[in-house]
């Protein structure tokens, strides 16, 4: 009985000791992940999409079309935008890439039809090369772009 006081008394920290651990633990920076609820930018020409931003009204993705519930570059994505309901092609992220695929300012996304085709008819942003290699019809994306990186 003793010996369970003794512990109790030794495990027993002091509130800068326990903010401490917990500061420990709690080090990493907010995750810059596409999940649900994520804001996104339009980088398509897309009416819908300048009105968003004109209005001050982001997108945000409701739904991705993968099952870790993540979307990275390249992937397929659900958005609410100005009280509708667009399909959208993620073509830039701020999360942490793999080696050769640059990271960008802001998660951006290209609007496209349930067919596939792009609703706007120019891209005004750069977009990874690395697009050509991933598996998707991405032949529609990439000839609307006109700078690559």
């Amino acid at each position: 009985m003793a010996e369970a006081e003794k512990l109790e008394s030794t495990a027993e920290w002091s509130l800068a000791e326990t903010r401490n651990f917990y500061a420990l633990l709690y080090t990493t920076n907010c995750l810059q992940e596409l999940r649900k609820l994520a804001r996104v930018r339009v980088v398509d020409n897309s009416a819908l999409g300048r009105a968003a931003t004109v209005a001050g009204k982001p997108a945000r993705i409701i739904h991705v079309y993968n099952k870790q519930e993540v979307a990275c570059l390249g992937d397929k994505v659900l958005l609410a935008i100005k009280g509708q309901k667009k399909r959208a092609y993620v073509v830039g992220c701020k999360q942490k890439q793999q080696p050769n695929i640059p990271r960008f300012d802001s998660n951006n996304v290209v609007l496209v039809e349930d067919n596939g085709s792009p609703v706007g008819t120019r891209i005004t942003v750069p977009i990874p090369s690395a697009l050509r290699a991933k598996e998707g019809d991405f032949t529609k994306i990439l000839s609307l772009a006109t700078r690559f990186v």
